[in-house]
């Protein structure tokens, strides 16, 4: 791709608060409207613009190296991107790593994703830490500024919307494969001694994996299946999966599925909105944050052991610690903001946590909570 110097200005991001960006444009043309937030990693690009989480999201990336390593068939968290488009300060420059296949740009375009790039990224995430997380919009190409932002002031914005049932799979399915390796990629499992389910709010590949690789078969199944129909199933397991938008919306159809779920006595482990939805299921509440978190560098106490973790995460509601029943202990909080980041029920096998154990991208302290769940269906897991 040519430099940034080379190339003239055919894009432009507007604010609902008036602001205006003006930059080059990236991938398909055409416009987008969405929440803008920002993410703060810097590394693992692609898997956190197929992460299904970011559904309805227009991410701004922080770190200015977008689309230095190109992009591979391997690090992909969902078939297709779940984001509206996304946000650089640099233009993307030409691969340059072994396991690239072809270049950012290029597999934006084959995926419908909309960029800009050449913007003031830091002026952008200084104004979303300010004023919050408000809705956006990206024209790339004949760039109209008037229909651009009427579309932005119509975007209802993410509280409220259940954007679990657009990124969810469609009908049940196995999984079998294993976490990545250098030199070996994916295995599969060998032999399966347990059975999960995990249930699709917007599944990350990397958590079916990690599941896997405990050594269990593994069924996933759509975010609205009832509880009789997990149960038919006889897991010994259930996994509560990550995924976008308003927990409280989601949970019209699927807290009562919870409720249901944790009344059986099965060990139950919550993953980021399923850490929202368990709570709501529980008796808790969930609030929109200002800012969210969203990157691979987030410090995590875990209150029961006093050791801090650094953490992959990417949320933009959180349980409120306050509003825990008496049966729930908070077992993590965030050493940012202090906000809960963990729970678990009392005297059964049934906890949860607001980050990503699973880690693609980001650090792998937290990838223990696998061993966790494993023995809490009492398979004996070395360290």
């Amino acid at each position: 791709m040519a430099s940034s110097l080379a190339r003239t200005p055919n894009a432009a991001l507007v604010l609902a608060d008036g602001s205006v960006f003006r930059g080059l444009g990236l991938g398909a043309q055409g416009r987008a409207v969405g929440e803008v937030c920002f993410n703060t990693a810097m590394t693992g690009y692609q898997e956190v613009l197929t992460d299904p989480s970011y559904a309805g999201q227009i991410i701004t990336f922080t770190f200015p190296h977008i689309g230095n390593v190109g992009v591979n068939a391997e690090d992909v968290e969902a078939d297709a991107p779940a984001a509206r488009g996304l946000v650089l300060r640099a233009d993307v420059t030409r691969p340059s790593s072994f396991r690239a296949l072809e270049p950012l740009d290029t597999w934006l375009r084959a995926n419908r994703l909309v960029g800009i790039a050449g913007i003031d990224t830091r002026r952008l995430t200084r104004l979303i830490r300010s004023r919050g997380f408000q809705t956006a919009g990206i024209d790339h190409g004949a760039v109209d500024l008037e229909t651009l932002a009427a579309e932005v002031a119509a975007w209802p914005g993410l509280e409220g919307m259940d954007l679990a049932r657009e990124v969810t799979c469609r009908q049940a399915y196995t999984w079998d494969e294993t976490r990545w390796r250098a030199g070996a990629g994916y295995g599969l499992v060998s032999e399966a001694s347990r059975r999960v389910v995990v249930v699709d709010y917007g599944v990350k590949k990397n958590i079916l994996r990690s599941v896997a690789g405990l050594g269990c078969h593994v069924t996933v199944v759509p975010a609205d299946t009832g509880a009789g129909e997990i149960m038919a199933r006889e897991p010994d397991g259930i996994v509560l999966s990550n995924g976008p938008g308003d927990p409280a919306a989601t949970g019209e159809y699927a807290v009562p599925v919870i409720r249901d779920l944790v009344a059986t006595g099965k060990p139950v482990f919550g993953i980021c909105l399923g850490h929202q939805m368990l709570a709501l299921a529980l008796g808790a509440r969930t609030v929109k944050m200002a800012n969210g978190h969203r990157g691979v560098n987030h410090p995590i106490k875990n209150l029961e052991t006093g050791l801090v973790e650094i953490t992959s995460q990417n949320h933009g509601f959180v349980v409120d610690a306050e509003s825990l029943p008496a049966s729930v202990a908070p077992t993590h909080v965030s050493l940012f903001d202090g906000t809960l980041a963990g729970l678990r029920v009392e005297g059964k096998p049934v906890f949860s946590v607001q980050f990503h154990p699973e880690a693609s991208p980001g650090p792998q302290e937290s990838h223990s909570l696998f061993r966790v769940f494993a023995e809490r269906m009492g398979i004996a897991v070395r360290p």
